[in-house]
């Protein structure tokens, strides 16, 4: 049995979830996300509009792995449609910025040249104080993606820590040479 597969997902007031065909709808406040939930091999019930579970038809290995990852998925779009994900971003470094050129983001990161990032759609990217990014979006597979892209142009180093970090990611450090 699934741990997290058992669990009902409690839907909130403004969001609405509709089951047509093999797609679920959800609808909210910041927008809609469908996903694909495949009925042969899991049951699912709507309550009254208040609360979703996911069951599946039969007991095996395969359907015991997917149980968990969809009540997962469904769980997260529900929860992106009506409140949003969000990560921050902290650019530490002499002379490291950010800024926003309409969508493009343009990143000065100590490198002989500006890394100009595109943004994508289904994202949205702040720059507060040119050293701290704030992405939001309704998918946190997509807000995390973008994260991870950014993160990977100047990953921080152990010696200064300069880099691009995540708000509260520890970096491990390292000393330095010796006389």
């Amino acid at each position: 049995m699934s741990k997290i597969g058992k669990i009902s997902i409690s839907i909130p007031e403004k969001v609405k979830v509709i089951l047509s065909g093999n797609i679920i709808n959800i609808e909210g406040p910041l927008g809609k996300k469908s996903l694909n939930i495949d009925l042969e091999t899991f049951d699912l019930n709507i309550n009254d509009g208040k609360e979703v579970s996911i069951k599946p038809k039969q007991n095996n290995q395969n359907t015991k792995r997917l149980w968990g990852m969809n009540r997962s998925l469904i769980n997260n779009a529900i929860i992106g449609t009506s409140k949003g994900y969000e990560k921050i971003l902290e650019l530490n470094g002499v002379g490291y910025r950010a800024a926003l050129k309409g969508n493009v983001l343009n990143l000065q990161l100590g490198f002989s040249h500006d890394i100009n990032f595109n943004i994508p759609e289904g994202v949205k990217i702040q720059v507060e104080k040119q050293n701290i990014l704030k992405i939001t979006g309704t998918d946190k597979q997509q807000v995390g993606m973008v994260a991870s892209e950014i993160k990977s142009i100047r990953p921080p180093e152990p010696y200064k820590g300069k880099g691009i970090k995540e708000k509260g990611q520890y970096i491990l450090r390292k000393e330095g040479k010796k006389k």
